[in-house]
């Protein structure tokens, strides 16, 4: 699997970046070989750099807080022209929680279909199969196990600390994990990890890698890292636009 983060800011984007998107790709044949995890802001206009969009077929969405949906529209009408014109095989499938509302826009005209996922069954996309797990936050979110080939990639979305959350990301190769707060500021905001809770999951679930991701607009995040580190051994990178990771 290649992991390929197209933009990891929490909240909004920062100059010339994009909030939370990553694009998930396997080297098997097939239309299904890649999908993208979450589509918040800037996200659509980045992800021109990496992957022709007429042939992104499928979307998946941890919840609907706007820095993770914010171009879920803008998606839909790409897809909307590209299928007007020919560019376009078939409509986009998008995949989400059926906890809220929203989860009936994901269905528009002839551009996209809506597709839910839930804790109890395993989705598969193509080579990839998803495991999904409810988690702690101000809006009903999902982490999500991702594995293809006997590699997998863990992806916590936007959490509070939940201690069962170290068994489902059991030994993946990568945790995507949250850091949206400095050490400082644990316990002050709902549903978020500190960079060192992020570090004390990844030790726990005994991962192959952690990258933070979700990053906050203050501070030195070269400090996230160092914060991390002190309770996980492992490595522990930065995600950054752009940057990729295979496995």
């Amino acid at each position: 699997m290649k992991l390929t983060v197209i933009g990891c800011w929490g909240a909004y984007p920062g100059p010339g970046g994009a909030s939370s998107g990553y694009l998930i790709e396997s080297d098997s044949a097939g239309k299904d070989n890649r999908f993208l995890l979450d589509c918040g802001s800037g996200v659509l206009s980045k992800l021109h750099e990496y992957t022709d969009i007429s042939n992104l077929n499928n979307v998946v969405l941890s919840h609907y807080h706007s820095d993770h949906i914010a171009d879920v529209g803008c998606l839909q009408y790409a897809a909307k022209v590209q299928m007007s014109q020919n560019e376009r095989e078939s409509p986009v499938s998008i995949y989400g929680h059926t906890l809220g509302e929203f989860f009936n826009k994901l269905s528009f005209e002839n551009a996209s279909v809506a597709r839910a996922f839930n804790e109890k069954e395993i989705l598969t996309i193509g080579p990839f199969s998803l495991a999904f797990k409810l988690v702690p936050h101000p809006a009903p979110g999902f982490a999500v196990r991702i594995e293809s080939s006997g590699k997998s990639i863990g992806y916590t979305g936007d959490t509070g600390w939940d201690t069962s959350l170290s068994s489902f990301f059991k030994n993946v190769d990568i945790l995507l994990c949250e850091s949206s707060l400095y050490n400082k500021y644990k316990g002050m905001v709902d549903g978020h990890l500190t960079a060192g809770e992020a570090g004390s999951l990844a030790r726990d679930a005994q991962v192959g890698k952690l990258i933070l991701t979700h990053l906050p607009h203050s501070g030195n995040h070269r400090d996230l890292v160092k914060e991390a580190s002190e309770v996980f051994n492992g490595k522990v990178e930065l995600a950054e636009s752009g940057k990729i990771w295979e496995i």
